[in-house]
């Protein structure tokens, strides 16, 4: 059986920051990488599933939202993915998207987005300020972060 391109990726070097995880055709998919892996400081639950609520709903309602095909978390609670289309975004405009909804997240006033038993599964679980803080940690990280940056470290 083939191995998906994820397990390739030495997690024994990965740190926090942004990388190109693949291509599929037009699509790109890019590793928002929070948490160092393995170290047994992961995302809480709820930290996840906040962040997820703030970026989704920022990107899907940005004048890049053509261009957005998926937010969400990995399963090892170590950070996110992002997929969007290279026809109507390149990397630099997606590195520069990012930048644009973690600052904005950090800085979110209003109601949680979906935090309701109607429009979400576990609506409980959500937490406004939870999510800010970790989108302000990520938004500073990704200050200044280039092209240049993006690949895995060997």
């Amino acid at each position: 059986m083939e191995r998906i391109a994820s397990f390739t990726v030495n997690h024994n070097t990965l740190v926090p920051g942004l990388y190109l995880s693949r291509r599929d055709g037009d699509i790109i998919t890019l590793d928002l990488r929070f948490k160092k892996p393995n170290t047994g400081d992961l995302l809480s639950n709820s930290e996840l599933h906040s962040a997820e609520h703030l970026i989704a709903t920022l990107l899907r309602n940005s004048a890049d939202k053509e261009a957005v095909i998926y937010f969400g978390p990995m399963g090892c609670q170590t950070g996110f993915y992002f997929l969007f289309d290279s026809r109507r975004l390149s990397l630099a405009g997606a590195i520069a998207l990012l930048q644009q909804v973690f600052h904005q997240a950090a800085e979110f006033s209003g109601p949680m987005p979906g935090k309701s038993p109607v429009e979400c599964g576990n609506y409980i679980n959500l937490d406004l300020e939870t999510g800010k803080a970790v989108c302000r940690w990520y938004a500073d990280l990704l200050d200044g972060w280039t092209e240049e940056q993006l690949a895995y470290p060997e």
